[in-house]
């Protein structure tokens, strides 16, 4: 395994995949000793991995890594790298993330690790086995106001939590001549909307409200064809006209009905959580709502600086404040000096990448781990079956995810 590296030299980067994900991973390093300096976390950019050409040539001459190639097991095999980010697609999240375990480095993965829960756990095993620190792309959980919420559970301001309702509603496939990429192919993907939003969904309410016990669902496929596109030529926001159409083989939209784990407060809450990635209309539209006993509170990242909070019952001002975001909540402090002044998608990544180097470098484990993926991935799966049998499915819970609120040791 790796050494763990220390704050006192420079920690080495490994990158496999140079696409939209990957460059996202690279700013969120480069931005580190300016946006948290006082942690002395120097990340540097050594090897980086993709099998298009043009891409290695973009992470060499454009972002600036020592060495690059097409090759993901350069990078995997090279002693100066310390720790790497794996942003393939799905259906190689197992084979490199067994691999990056089995080279001893510690590795940050993006969401969901596999195509389906039983690609999930052989990584989750593979990196317990060998020791590495892991962190997943759930990267909105780190919004100021999803923390806000999360304490405000924790510390008993809304009561027993009784109800929730969480969707993720993105057009990107709304489109009908939208391209058929990698993620309409379920050897490829897996499912479709659940594996890919739904993941998202599952993680954010189990972050915030606890762990789900039970699912019952239903799926639909809106746009049964769309044009073929070649591997690699682009992406899944492409648009072609008049194209060879070929079949999409998982889902468009999910529904589900939940039942979380009991707590010391009393019964498990309940809920519905619904996807979408061929909406018309909203664009990225993650939201949750959560009810309880003596408050609620409501987050959408379309308005992601804005939490609408209740706290009270009747009275002349009985309703919801709007909440800006601000130097109290969460990380927003180190982006931003004041409330109006908005952090944005990509401050969700540096936070990410935070948490994950933190770890790697001997400091406290906050980030999000392999297991809490397969937390999510467990409940995605049991939709999956769900919404194929049309019965209750039961989900396992995952020793080491999401640990009590007080402790907070895997609060992504």
């Amino acid at each position: 395994m790796a050494e763990t590296t220390s704050s006192t030299r420079p920690i080495g980067v490994g990158l496999i995949s140079v696409g939209w994900m990957g460059k996202l991973h690279t700013r969120a390093y480069q931005s580190l000793p300016t946006v948290y300096p006082e942690l002395g976390l120097r990340p540097r950019l050594v090897h980086a991995a993709d099998t298009a050409d043009d891409r290695v040539t973009y992470a060499r001459d454009v972002l600036g890594y020592d060495r690059a190639g097409t090759d993901y097991r350069a990078v995997l095999d090279d002693p100066e790298v310390d720790v790497v980010s794996i942003c393939a697609p799905n259906m190689l999240h197992r084979e490199i993330g067994i691999a990056a375990a089995k080279a001893g480095k510690h590795f940050w993965i993006e969401k969901p690790v596999g195509r389906d829960a039983d690609d999930t756990a052989a990584v989750a095993e593979a990196a317990h086995a060998a020791g590495v620190i892991t962190s997943i792309g759930f990267n909105y959980r780190h919004a100021p106001a999803v923390e806000e919420i999360r304490r405000l559970i924790a510390e008993g301001a809304l009561g027993r939590v009784t109800n929730i309702r969480s969707v993720f509603f993105n057009g990107y496939a709304s489109e009908p001549k939208g391209a058929l990429s990698w993620r309409f192919k379920r050897d490829l993907a897996g499912s479709g909307a659940m594996g890919d939003l739904l993941s998202h969904v599952a993680d954010l309410v189990q972050y915030v409200v606890g762990p789900v016990t039970q699912v019952s669902s239903l799926s639909s496929i809106v746009h049964p064809e769309r044009p073929i596109l070649e591997m690699g030529s682009g992406t899944h926001f492409a648009v072609i006209e008049d194209g060879e159409m070929g079949p999409v083989e998982n889902e468009d939209y999910a529904a589900a009905l939940v039942r979380f784990a009991d707590d010391a407060r009393g019964p498990g809450a309940v809920g519905t959580l619904e996807v979408s990635r061929t909406i018309v209309g909203p664009q990225c539209g993650l939201a949750i709502e959560v009810y309880g006993t003596e408050g609620s509170a409501k987050w959408n990242f379309e308005r992601m600086n804005e939490l609408e909070v209740c706290t009270q019952r009747g009275g002349p001002h009985y309703g919801y404040a709007t909440v800006l975001g601000n130097p109290d909540l969460g990380d927003y402090g180190h982006f931003q000096p004041g409330p109006g002044n908005s952090m944005g998608y990509d401050d969700l990544k540096v936070i990410e990448a935070k948490k994950f180097l933190t770890a790697v470098t001997g400091g406290e484990q906050v980030q999000c781990s392999v297991d809490d993926a397969l937390a999510a991935a467990r409940v995605v799966s049991a939709a999956v079956v769900s919404a194929g049998t049309g019965q209750w499915q039961s989900v396992d819970p995952v020793e080491g995810a999401r640990p009590d609120r007080q402790e907070r040791r895997h609060a992504c």
